[in-house]
């Protein structure tokens, strides 16, 4: 099939997995407990999952020491803010409208400011005082089929610093232009018109000399889009590939010469859409296929290999780099792996409940991928993680650090430290923020030939208030130099990006 019939094809699907089917969506109307759990609830940390009733404006936060020169500029961040309206709660933290966040940082100075991603979807949701499309995880009652791609984008997982702007990304629709100055929305971006609304997913790629790699899965056809953007962030290429029982993929790997995705066997199953599941109980758990590793050249897209690990899920990727060694061509991939997919079915449920339901905790994980035999093996650390974030500048190439969450507990859903692993030795070192504490993601700010810095916020719902820390990164055992304390708590989000000044 030729790639313009693929292209054809994949737009025709809606452009992205939550377009599945059309079929009617109204679920039987009936009296929803989960805002009156949520709100009967006692746990401390549910601030964390709470909605902002609207924009939070710039904020100047308590500073203790001085953030360093390197760390001078922004990092904004995202993630999922809007999870009631009219009194209907969302069943999964993922389906919540984004908000968008900026931290402005200068030395001893820094401020804060948080918008809600003006989608065309929270818009009129917003202006109808209730639901009016499914999300992720959620049929909220009396819904209509969704009407575009983007009718149901919630703009809510990762953002992408571009060419002045901030690009909140999302997994099924077209990435949303964002003022990187202002935070006001601008609108979608179309990389191109037969491209409109087709899914840019939420974790692009960018090769230190600021070439952009993304992907984006529709999942009913079976079919992967691919896409290469320039440092300018003109559109060099864009083309679709057929991917038979493609998994739930959410995030990816480059390489100097390759894209590297694996993915978990959670397979879309169209008859259970059909029958009025959500997209994500549409998934079926089918271990017998493995964990794939489907491996792709970078310059030929039609040059693919498939290659099978154990099975098992995850979310994240830190980082690949590729080898050539006697025995021929080795990727290497470090990711965030658990045994099963409990935790996007149950525990990121219950959540809006504030509630806890434990699922198999996710660790870190080597595997080695060799092109030139099929074999694919892999080595599990002793460290539980996610998060897993590296030196920018190293994207692509071969790395040793990883940046990450960890220490899971059993009384908070979430972690309460953050470390820097090694990979290759699994040496680690960690922070522990305390016991009512909240870790979010934390990314590496690169200092010249210097270590460079770790960067990161945490909810401290004992205070009720978000802090922002700073840390040497060859030193983060030592704790933060630089902290900056907010005078509010902030929704616990997903992913962030560092601008410099």
């Amino acid at each position: 099939m030729q790639r313009r019939e693929l292209m054809r094809l994949l737009a025709s699907a809606g452009a992205l997995p939550l377009l599945a089917s059309l079929a009617p969506l109204a679920r039987a109307a009936g009296t929803d407990n989960w805002q009156a759990d949520f709100e009967a609830a006692d746990a401390p940390w549910k601030t964390g999952f709470a909605t902002p009733p609207g924009d939070l404006p710039l904020t100047r936060a308590t500073v203790r020491g001085r953030f360093p020169d390197a760390v001078a500029g922004t990092l904004f961040r995202i993630g999922p803010a809007g999870h009631d309206l009219g009194g209907e709660r969302y069943h999964h933290w993922f389906d919540g409208d984004g908000m968008v966040h900026r931290f402005v940082i200068d030395g001893a100075d820094v401020r804060h400011q948080g918008r809600y991603v003006a989608t065309p979807k929270r818009v009129a949701e917003v202006r109808a005082g209730r639901r009016l499309f499914e999300a992720f995880g959620t049929i909220p009652p009396g819904v209509e089929p969704p009407t575009s791609a983007d009718s149901i984008n919630v703009a809510n997982t990762s953002v992408l610093p571009l060419q002045g702007e901030v690009l909140a990304l999302w997994e099924g629709g077209s990435a949303t232009r964002v003022d990187a100055r202002t935070l006001e929305t601008l609108g979608v971006k179309t990389w191109r018109p037969d491209l409109a609304g087709m899914p840019f997913s939420a974790h692009p790629k960018v090769d230190p000399d600021g070439t952009v790699w993304n992907f984006g899965v529709s999942s009913s056809q079976g079919l992967m889009a691919l896409y290469e953007i320039g440092a300018d962030g003109a559109l060099r290429r864009a083309a679709a590939v057929p991917v038979s029982d493609i998994g739930m993929v959410h995030d990816f790997a480059v390489t100097e010469r390759h894209l590297v995705f694996l993915m978990p066997p959670l397979v879309y199953d169209g008859k259970r859409k059909e029958a009025g599941a959500s997209f994500l109980d549409a998934h079926v758990w089918r271990p017998e296929l493995g964990m794939r590793a489907l491996v792709v050249d970078k310059q030929n897209w039609d040059k693919r290999q498939m290659l099978t690990l154990p099975a098992g899920f995850l979310f994240h990727v830190g980082n690949a780099w590729e080898e050539d060694t006697p025995r021929g061509t080795q990727i290497h991939i470090d990711y965030v792996r658990s045994d099963n997919a409990d935790s996007v079915f149950t525990t990121n449920r219950e959540l809006m409940r504030a509630r806890i339901a434990r699922s198999t905790r996710p660790h870190l994980t080597v595997a080695t991928l060799n092109l030139a035999t099929g074999e694919a093996t892999q080595k599990t650390l002793p460290l539980e993680a996610e998060f897993p974030r590296i030196d920018p500048r190293r994207v692509g190439l071969r790395h040793r650090q990883v940046v990450h969450a960890t220490q899971l507990r059993p009384d908070l859903p979430g972690f309460g430290a953050v470390a820097r692993t090694d990979v290759e030795t699994g040496r680690s070192q960690r922070f522990s923020y305390g016991p009512r504490s909240i870790v979010e993601e934390h990314v590496f700010v690169p200092d010249g030939s210097k270590p460079g810095w770790v960067l990161g916020t945490v909810l401290d719902f004992g205070r009720q208030k978000t802090v922002l820390s700073c840390f040497a990164a060859d030193h983060l055992a030592a704790g933060p130099i630089a902290q900056a304390t907010l005078p509010y708590a902030l929704p616990l989000g997903l992913h962030g990006a560092f601008v410099p000044a």
